[in-house]
């Protein structure tokens, strides 16, 4: 069984996010600062600076490592999209969320890289500044603002299937060890049955790590470990035949 939708998801892990927040670490709860003064007009940058984007940061279990720089990155994925229930909030980079500009959240690129992003349903393009953390659902790459996502035409759909690189002239540093997480299940034994008939495919460094979401236990099967992006990008291309929801992550 795998993870449930974005925006229900974002709600869901909030204390999660908040704790990050005060460690200095990056993540998308930090937009919600309960009891706060109100905050400056969206889009200009909130007092407490920028914070720890660049350190790594964990999320159910999971540690993500912020790249250094992001010369040649490119993903292809699920997008989804982020609007009013979050507008005016703080973003992972401390800048207020502003749902009408072209801004969107991704794991690992550096915050203020530029990304294009183009929708393959459509063909629709759209060219976004990273200040934001997540998402944090299974199959999702990035997370655009509303404004973005009018452009590409994903408000209506509510996701769609996108292809993203960095716009030429950022600098990238892989960082790793990297694995492909193939799926998530709650029952325990479906997971490491999945894990074995994985290793007996040749990937013996496939593992099972567990995840909670909401008072339910995850355990997610993840295939590696690959030194480079490049390499677990590869195998996941691979694995994505049979299980197209699968991505990578950085340990």
């Amino acid at each position: 069984m795998a993870f449930g939708s974005g925006r229900g998801f974002r709600a869901g892990v909030l204390m999660v996010f908040l704790c990050l927040a005060v460690m200095s670490l990056a993540g998308c709860g930090s937009k919600y600062v309960p009891g706060a003064s109100a905050p400056p007009a969206p889009g200009k940058k909130a007092p407490a600076g920028k914070g720890g984007t660049y350190r790594p940061y964990t999320v159910m279990g999971q540690t993500y490592y912020p790249l250094g720089s992001a010369e040649g990155y490119a993903e292809t994925g699920v997008a989804s999209w982020y609007g009013p229930d979050f507008h005016g909030k703080k973003t992972a980079n401390g800048e207020w969320y502003d749902m009408h500009q072209m801004t969107a959240a991704h794991r690992i690129l550096p915050m203020h890289t530029k990304v294009m992003v183009r929708n393959l349903d459509n063909g629709r393009v759209a060219e976004v500044r990273i200040n934001d953390r997540g998402p944090f659902v299974n199959n999702r790459v990035i997370d655009l603002s509303y404004a973005a996502a009018t452009t590409l035409g994903v408000v209506g759909p509510g996701t769609a299937r996108v292809h993203l690189e960095t716009i030429p002239g950022e600098r990238i540093q892989y960082v790793g060890p990297f694995f492909v997480q193939y799926g998530a299940f709650v029952v325990e034994a479906n997971a490491r049955n999945l894990r074995n008939k994985l290793v007996a495919r040749g990937f013996p460094g496939t593992r099972v790590t567990r995840g909670d979401l909401n008072g339910t236990t995850y355990w997610r099967v993840q295939v590696g470990a690959f030194p480079s992006l490049t390499n677990a990008e590869s195998v996941r291309q691979r694995l994505a035949k049979e299980s197209p929801d699968c991505f990578v992550i950085a340990d």
